[in-house]
């Protein structure tokens, strides 16, 4: 393991005024994407989809790194069929991978969730990274309800997803550890930063214990909200304030920088969220704090694109647009009428 060539890629990743797209929707959840917009979710209009994305011009002013689903990183270019790994190396975005196999029932229970993936993984990784990809994702699902989530279900994640992180530094991809707990529910931001707190340290304590250098890796934890349901919804600068001092508590400064997860928000709330987290930190900050947001990031485009070649640059427009105000948050410089 090269732990300077894997920090200098992280700390790339995590730049100041630039966020990760997450673009590695799997082919189900990209159908219901597509199915919003009355578009069949075929491989060559996912690819479409994809390229309209990664060829918007001025993209790298923003977005740092593009994680990719294992379809996309062997998919080409429309134009000129240029593998997508080695052109998002050419306009100086880091490419990336999705390596878990996705959630799936805790044996003994009908509500917690386990990731798969781990079997055959480093003979994954391997080929991976000889196709270009410079980092991987795996993702945890903690959900909140009166009877989870369960120290089981923590601590199972929590050693996977160590596991997953040794195995990429082994094989010289920046692992990005998301342990999500999952806002849908009735639970108040308090219950949210209760277990944000305990999945979080059991997280870094199985990191710790496994051998995971953290200059060499990026966490992409949700943000403290109120359940998406809950009565007394939570304000801006609250979840700025609650998750800021999770974080603080839970998370080694060693670690080059954190790279929210949108987590089903609102394009504009997720901006906001993080805007307001940067203006609390401030330059004092012990790492930088950005986004790696999927439908946060696209939802616009994907509306504005609809399936149709002539609506591209709409489309474009659309993303760039998205892109630049999340920037704007990175430094707490968003304001809500640049909307």
């Amino acid at each position: 393991m090269n732990l300077k060539n894997l920090n200098n890629i992280a700390i790339q990743m995590v730049q100041k005024g630039k966020g990760i797209l997450a673009a590695d929707e799997s082919n189900p959840t990209c159908k219901k994407r597509f199915d919003s917009i009355n578009v069949e979710s075929t491989e060559q209009n996912r690819n479409k989809y994809r390229d309209m994305l990664f060829t918007t011009t001025g993209m790298e002013e923003f977005i740092s790194g593009a994680i990719l689903f294992d379809e996309t990183l062997r998919q080409t270019t429309m134009k000129d069929n240029t593998p997508y790994p080695e052109f998002l190396k050419s306009v100086g975005v880091i490419p990336g991978i999705k390596v878990d196999k996705g959630a799936h029932l805790l044996p003994g229970s009908d509500i917690e969730s386990i990731t798969a993936g781990l079997d055959g993984l480093d003979s994954r990784l391997k080929e991976y990274y000889e196709l270009g990809a410079q980092f991987a994702k795996w993702r945890a699902v903690i959900n909140i309800s009166e009877s989870s989530p369960s120290s089981l279900c923590i601590s199972t994640n929590a050693h996977s997803l160590a596991r997953y992180a040794a195995l990429c530094q082994e094989n010289g991809l920046v692992p990005i550890v998301e342990p999500e707990i999952l806002m849908d529910g009735q639970h108040t931001i308090e219950d949210s930063f209760m277990i944000t707190e305990e999945v979080l340290h059991s997280t870094f304590y199985e990191l710790y214990a496994q051998g995971v250098q953290f200059e060499g890796m990026i966490l992409k934890p949700n943000m403290v909200l109120s359940g998406y349901e809950c009565s007394e919804k939570a304000s801006a600068v609250e979840v700025a304030e609650m998750t800021v001092t999770v974080l603080k508590r839970c998370v080694p400064s060693a670690v080059p920088g954190i790279a929210f997860l949108s987590g089903g928000q609102s394009d504009t709330d997720a901006t906001l969220h993080l805007n307001e987290m940067n203006k609390l930190l401030g330059e004092n900050s012990p790492w930088n704090l950005t986004y790696s947001y999927g439908r946060a990031l696209q939802a616009s485009a994907l509306e504005a694109w609809k399936g149709d070649s002539e609506n591209i640059g709409l489309a474009q427009d659309s993303f760039i647009k998205r892109a630049k105000l999340n920037s704007m948050a990175t430094y707490g410089d968003y304001e809500p009428s640049m909307e």
